[in-house]
């Protein structure tokens, strides 16, 4: 149902062990069936890449992050190309959700609507402070419909029930100083230098800094077990800490602590 794609609707670059993942379709980076298939893939990319520790998802330019959707592009679509519409972007965020690497959104510009929904696949957020306001929000009922790529699901983990829902319901938007209240911003970097300040947040979760290994398994263990009973989490926190024993940078990380010494990691 959507328009063909002559150019990349996803920027795919790696550096220093950081993977770049760039929704682009101005002027508001809006998603559609095929900008999900190549996110879809860029994410699989990234995951079996050895070389990559950290993945950072961000928008083309300075005005968005992500509008969410293609509204013109689902005006026009059937109710089953809608449905699986759906059901595919839900795949590809949980595909997101659940790889062992570091996810960071930096949010470069405005992040509603569906735009949010895929932000908050990502583990951590950071924000652009400063410039033109940012908007953040899930505004979906101001058109009949909720927020239907995990929004209600994500967002009432993150900040709690009674706060989603009143959020939702009320379609608000909010400042970034609002969402790192709220929970939903970790960070914020000032818009003068913010693609610098994105990419130093971003390295110190990467070796030599970081054991990137220790990382990705803490991200699993949470996101895994946050959705299982008390007692499967710990037996889940158990075997992903016997993996990491066996580990080069567990050996590293022990010997530069017995010897006093800052540790080097590998990724190993």
């Amino acid at each position: 149902m959507s328009e063909p794609s002559t150019e990349p609707k996803v920027l795919y670059a790696v550096e220093a062990g950081v993977a770049t993942l760039t929704l682009r379709d101005p002027p508001a980076n809006t998603y559609s069936y095929e900008m999900m298939q190549e996110l879809d893939a860029c994410i699989l990319r990234a995951r079996m890449d050895d070389e990559v520790h950290v993945i950072v998802l961000r928008g083309a330019g300075d005005g968005f992050f992500c509008a969410g959707a293609d509204i013109r592009m689902l005006e026009r679509a059937t109710p089953s190309f809608k449905y699986n519409f759906c059901l595919h972007a839900n795949e590809t965020l949980n595909r997101l959700e659940q790889t062992s690497k570091l996810v960071i959104a930096a949010l470069n510009g405005h992040c509603v609507g569906g735009g949010l929904e895929v932000a908050m696949a990502a583990d951590l957020r950071v924000a652009r402070r400063g410039g033109k306001a940012i908007k953040i929000g899930l505004p979906e009922v101001a058109l009949g419909v909720l927020p239907g790529t995990g929004g209600t699901q994500r967002l009432a983990r993150l900040v709690g029930r009674a706060r989603a829902i009143d959020l939702m319901v009320r379609g608000a938007t909010f400042t970034v100083e609002e969402a790192q209240a709220l929970g939903l911003v970790n960070e914020l970097v000032d818009a003068e230098g913010f693609d610098a300040g994105v990419a130093a947040y971003a390295r110190q979760f990467v070796p030599p800094a970081k054991a990137s290994k220790a990382v990705g398994a803490i991200k699993r263990a949470v996101v895994s077990g946050l959705e299982m009973t008390f007692e499967s989490g710990l037996a889940l926190e158990r075997e992903l800490q016997q993996q990491l024993f066996t580990s080069a940078d567990a050996k590293e990380g022990i010997a530069a602590y017995v010897g006093k010494r800052p540790p080097q990691f590998t990724g190993k």
